[in-house]
């Protein structure tokens, strides 16, 4: 007869346990939860128009590493320079109810709807890299690189690379992007101050893809043979132009330049399919975004804009 009293007895020791155990927790959890919310703890969405692009990993990591350091949680998604993609992400967003959101639009004109629902919601809207272009939604700040300025260094470099010889040059563009706007304007200005004798003969849209902008760099060859240099205005489309001119023989006789100086740019130029590259800090556009939306946090207005630098790269900094 004692088995069945010993067999109760550890039974309602482990329910009490269990029981003690859920208990401690719940308290726990609300102990977290309460601390989370004194602290301020905050999330930040931030959608990214192409998050497997060297310069965008590299600002992503700007952003979380500033973020650390007050103690916010950014979560990083992908648009895959999907339109549609990045607007249901920015409903994601809302729904979720972060405490800021901050796009590279893939979309400079469409993102516009997208921002109007987060303004809508109460959520401040930053961007990073491309600025929303369209006349719907509101902007707390645009923080990028000083992409006018960068064109400028790009077209010196192609002027240093063409050392005062007269010829013909071409742009690999992609007008639809608010920042190569400001990169082929700058590059425009740099050529014509600096470059006597030397014209534009083609500017193409090369989608900012390598792929695109090699084959489109192969219809340059074909109707301008007389070609001395081409401008990319990101590495993708200034290796996919490298990529056509070694096809056709002619490294060494063309000069390519880029925009970015990713890793694959500065070993193009190491070796000498590249002359040089327009070289921005996405991991300060990353750091300062955060700190723009930390001052906004607490009660500043910050800039309308922030401009980062934009320097040169080319042979003689591969070995630094």
């Amino acid at each position: 007869m004692k088995k069945p009293f010993v067999l109760a007895c550890a039974l309602a020791l482990v329910l009490g346990g269990c029981a003690k155990s859920t208990d401690t927790s719940s308290s726990s959890t609300t102990s977290t939860t309460t601390n989370a919310a004194s602290s301020g703890a905050k999330t930040i969405g931030v959608s990214i128009q192409n998050r497997e692009a060297q310069f965008y990993q590299d600002m992503e990591r700007g952003m979380k590493d500033q973020a650390a350091k007050y103690g916010y949680t950014v979560v990083v998604v992908d648009a895959a320079r999907d339109n549609a993609k990045q607007q249901s992400q920015v409903e994601d967003f809302i729904s979720q109810k972060v405490a800021a959101i901050v796009l590279t639009p893939y979309d400079s004109q469409a993102i516009g709807s997208a921002i109007v629902e987060a303004n809508k919601a109460g959520i401040p809207v930053f961007t990073a890299d491309i600025a929303n272009a369209s006349k719907e939604g509101k902007v707390v700040s645009h923080i990028a690189s000083d992409n006018v300025q960068g064109g400028a260094q790009a077209g010196r470099l192609m002027c240093a690379a063409l050392s005062g010889h007269p010829g013909t040059i071409a742009i690999i563009d992609e007008p639809a992007v608010t920042s190569v706007q400001d990169r082929v304007k700058g590059f425009r200005a740099a050529i014509t101050a600096n470059c006597p004798g030397v014209t534009i003969v083609a500017d193409v849209d090369g989608g900012g893809e390598r792929a695109k902008a090699s084959s489109t760099m192969e219809d340059i060859l074909q109707s301008h043979k007389d070609i001395k240099g081409v401008f990319g205005i990101n590495d993708d489309s200034a290796l996919g132009a490298a990529k056509a001119v070694q096809a056709a023989g002619k490294q060494g006789k063309i000069v390519v330049i880029g925009y970015d100086a990713a890793p694959e740019a500065r070993t193009a130029i190491a070796q000498g399919a590249m002359y040089g590259d327009a070289i921005q800090h996405p991991d300060q556009i990353g750091s300062k975004t955060i700190d723009a939306i930390h001052d906004f946090f607490g009660g500043k207005t910050p800039p309308a804009k922030i401009a980062v630098a934009v320097g040169t790269y080319t042979k003689a900094d591969a070995g630094k």
